[in-house]
């Protein structure tokens, strides 16, 4: 073998190790939904901690509003449980507190903070990030342009903390991520039909549509609504389908 030859297998040899290295470092940065038809279709296999995600409601009505603030507060709130608190920014104020604690985000473990305007939320969401002590940070805003979203993935990467931006409707007609963004992944949450049973006793179903994520591609999947732990499950009918090949594999054999 010659010493080019060598060097060459050296080289590639080198960057296979950093690879894997890379690859175990960003699931461990990321948290899991904890259900394998998101986390495997996830380039970082969950949502990447030291990263900012957009988030805004599939319609500009009052029930994909509700869908998308209850996917957010489930996010964070199985966040918070791994120690310490979460600041939560908006220009005005229209959270209903006991549906967050039914989504598993607890009073005592959110420090709400009312701006003036978007500048000043998301003013205050950079500084929280910077201050590297949260759990992680939430801002409604609506409108973030290229340069304040790229300031937040910056200070979201600097410590860690993942940052979550709402994005509200502000026209009908004109989706929020249509603006361009900074963030790793944008995601679009709906309300979807439920099982058909008795009011309040059956659990709400969403549509949760990955616009798009660094790295990987889009993917939308229809998900039962945070329990209170902040944790989605798939809706029953899909789990009898997954399950189907595997119970006909067993009776195979």
């Amino acid at each position: 073998m010659t010493g080019c030859s060598a060097r060459t297998q050296c080289l590639e040899s080198l960057r296979a190790q950093v690879a894997r290295v890379a690859a175990v470092t960003r699931t461990a940065d990321a948290l899991p939904f904890g259900l394998a038809a998101l986390d495997e279709r996830l380039q970082d296999h969950g949502l990447s901690r030291g990263a900012l995600h957009d988030l805004a409601p599939a319609a500009p009505c009052l029930a994909d509003d509700a869908a998308t603030t209850l996917f957010t507060a489930g996010v964070v709130a199985r966040l918070a449980q791994q120690g310490g608190s979460v600041l939560w920014a908006v220009s005005r104020f229209d959270l209903y507190g006991p549906g967050l604690e039914q989504a598993g985000l607890a009073p005592d473990r959110v420090i709400f903070v009312e701006a003036r305007d978007d500048t000043m939320v998301l003013a205050a969401m950079e500084d929280a990030l910077r201050h590297g002590t949260l759990a992680a940070v939430v801002g409604e805003v609506r409108r973030a342009g290229m340069t304040a979203t790229r300031r937040l993935q910056l200070a979201a990467a600097e410590t860690g903390t993942p940052a979550l931006l709402f994005r509200r409707w502000r026209k009908a007609g004109q989706c929020p991520l249509a603006e361009p963004s900074a963030a790793v992944t944008r995601w679009r949450v709906g309300c979807a039909p439920s099982l058909p049973g008795a009011a309040g006793l059956t659990r709400a179903r969403w549509s949760v549509e990955l616009a798009r994520q660094r790295g990987g591609d889009p993917f939308s999947i229809i998900v039962e609504a945070c329990d209170a732990q902040g944790r989605l499950a798939l809706p029953a009918a899909a789990v009898d389908r997954a399950a189907a090949p595997e119970r006909a594999a067993a009776r195979a054999a």
